[in-house]
């Protein structure tokens, strides 16, 4: 049955369909009330040339369709196969991070505490998202701080013979060694931190009120003590922090900018009625469906030549179908054919009102268009080549690797050998926007013989920050490996074992510019060639491998010197090193006449030197004449 047959066969009830190429990849994904109606359009639309779907029927030779009861599951439905499958001819969110989120992972023998973007089904438990970014790292370090639950990375599965420098600090309660905590404990700050986080403050008061007398009516009054001041930072915080999912008057609003087949989009996150958070997204090859002659479009913020309708409703489908946290207010710049439909599926989904709307006049129209004004900002910024600023770079950068705070100062690493000789590594350190090489590093390695770039790796991170541990000096806001996941989990074992458990680690593989984060291997982020971070990183990663080849080629310079000295009679490893002092050079012993060597060394040996380095010449040229004044 060929495709226009298989059309006239389908039903009329709602569901989703999906238009298959020759190798029968999908490359489209739709939804529809009516699935027939919905696909025939698309034979009548190519049938008049119309340039928007002739492209997708050309190639197009298979059809499959899915029946669903109505039009909500047909855009559930629909997101997650776009998603799943990622078709050519369908809007594609790239940049899909999500936001802060605190995770608890209840799963596990001794639950942990994290800051984390990537929600998973993994039996953990999920809080936010938190607006600002940093305010999840806020939280975190405050239920290290006052529930003792640990953010590292140490296998808590089995006992270690010793406990990190967080137990000692007092953020953490030990769990890591058998004694130090009992289950029963941990199992109550984990219910403490659960009763925090979940906002449920009133009962959690009332739960350490009770704990607090308790402790005092059987006189122990340390613990006593710590239940009241746990009790009091309870309280006091409790009007600090504002958890994005309480507010009331919550609201992302939409804007964006389109000019030469490139589109800007941002989006403002109002928590409180205030502006906390931006977010921006860019598109260089929209799909062919959302590109119109430019005679029938309607220019609106430069959108000429573009289908703004469609391309934000499957935009916004995409940020909110099945996600944890949607706002109460939605305002976009266009409207869409199925925005109801969508409003009453969000609504549904997070059993709240969702109001979808397209403001046309006064502040929320305001809003929109201030966001769109941003948005041809952006733009400018990405597709006109301009450099953003060095903050600006550094809070992507901590965006993009969940850093706790704003990175100030990265130490690189790099190893360099041929064939595991000569095996040496660099650090170099970018610091506040440009490399420090007053600070750059180079290492021998002494422990590893041959070829193990990891084990090299291990032993380079083990002096360089054990020597900062013996300094008392602070740790670099992050550490960044050339190599892949076995250079990086190397350098994760080395600091471990001094204890840093906690301090952020990346890697970036050479050849694929995949940029892997200690802790979540799993999810390696892959950044657009164009953005400004990887060009960071990349411009550091450079960096090592040349210092460290630079001082690789030295060392085997040195090597190669060597043993050509120590192939002359009468030189051995002392002598050489006398001659290499004295004249500073290779070159300028071999350059040196019998008198300057035969200051240094006895004259036979100063012979024997000098006949080492001027044999070939005295045998092709004979002995030089003597000249006197008279010639």
């Amino acid at each position: 049955m060929d495709l226009q047959e298989k059309i006239r066969t389908l039903p009329t009830r709602p569901g989703v369909y999906l238009y298959k190429n020759a190798d029968g990849e999908v490359i489209y994904v739709g939804k529809a009330k009516n699935l027939r109606s919905r696909v025939r359009s698309y034979l009548l639309e190519a049938s008049q040339a119309n340039a928007k779907t002739g492209s997708l029927m050309r190639e197009a030779i298979d059809l499959d369709y899915i029946l669903v009861d109505n039009e909500h599951e047909a855009l559930a439905l629909e997101n997650n196969l776009i998603k799943q499958r990622k078709p050519r001819f369908n809007i594609l969110l790239r940049d899909d991070k999500t936001y802060p989120y605190v995770k608890l992972t209840l799963g596990d023998r001794y639950p942990k505490v994290f800051v984390t973007r990537r929600l998973r089904r993994d039996g953990s438990a999920y809080y936010g998202p938190y607006f600002p970014g940093n305010l999840a790292h806020r939280i975190v370090d405050l239920i290290h701080r006052s529930f003792l639950i640990p953010s590292c990375k140490v296998d808590l599965s089995r006992y270690h013979p010793r406990p990190c420098l967080q137990y000692y600090i007092k953020r953490c309660l030990g769990p890591c060694v058998e004694g130090l905590t009992t289950p029963e404990a941990y199992r109550e700050a984990v219910r403490d931190t659960q009763l925090f986080l979940e906002g449920r403050s009133a009962e959690l008061g009332r739960s350490l009120e009770e704990r607090m007398q308790v402790a005092a009516m059987s006189e122990q009054f340390e613990l006593a003590a710590k239940y009241r001041d746990l009790l009091r930072t309870v309280s006091d915080l409790q009007e600090k922090q504002r958890i994005a999912s309480t507010e009331n008057d919550d609201a992302d609003v939409f804007g964006y900018h389109f000019e030469n087949q490139m589109l800007a989009v941002n989006l403002f996150h109002m928590r409180g009625g205030k502006i906390v958070d931006r977010r921006e997204f860019f598109w260089e090859d929209l799909p062919e469906l959302l590109e119109v002659d430019e005679e029938n479009s309607v220019p609106a913020n430069g959108s000429a030549g573009f289908e703004a309708d469609a391309f934000f409703s499957a935009l916004l489908k995409q940020l909110y179908i099945d996600q944890q946290y949607v706002p109460r207010a939605i305002y976009v710049p266009v409207d869409f054919s199925d925005r109801a439909a969508l409003a009453d599926l969000l609504s549904t989904q997070t059993r709240r009102r969702i109001e979808l709307a397209v403001p046309q006049r006064g502040d929320r129209r305001s809003l929109v268009d201030l966001v769109g004004q941003n948005a041809k900002q952006s733009f400018d910024q990405r597709f006109r080549t301009l450099q953003p600023s060095q903050k600006i770079i550094q809070e992507a950068l901590q965006d993009v690797l969940v850093l706790p705070e704003l990175p100030r100062r990265i130490e690189c690493f790099d190893i360099s050998h041929i064939q595991g000789a000569e095996t040496v590594a660099s650090m170099v350190v970018w610091e506040d926007g440009a490399m420090k090489k007053s600070d750059y590093r180079k290492f021998q390695i002494k422990s590893v013989t041959g070829v193990d770039d990891f084990a090299s790796m291990r032993e380079v991170v083990t002096r360089r920050y054990k020597r900062i541990a013996e300094e008392n000096k602070p740790m670099p806001s992050l550490i960044l490996i050339d190599g892949g996941l076995g250079q990086l989990h190397a350098a994760a074992g080395a600091l471990e074992e001094l204890g840093f458990t906690s301090q952020p680690l990346a890697s970036i593989a050479k050849r694929e510019e995949i940029i892997y984060l200690y802790g979540q291997e799993d999810d390696p982020i892959v950044l657009d060639r164009r953005s400004p971070v990887l060009h960071l990183i990349q411009r550091i990663r450079d960096e090592s491998h040349r210092f460290a080849i630079s001082y690789h080629r030295k060392r085997r310079e040195m090597r190669d010197r060597d043993s050509e000295l120590l192939n002359i009679p009468g030189v051995g490893a002392r002598t050489r090193t006398r001659l290499l002092e004295h004249f500073g050079s290779l070159r300028s012993v071999q350059s040196a006449d019998l008198e300057a060597l035969t200051a240094v060394v006895s004259r036979k040996t100063a012979e024997e030197i000098h006949a080492h380095f001027h044999a070939e010449t005295t045998a092709t040229t004979g002995p030089l004449p003597i000249l006197n004044n008279n010639t």
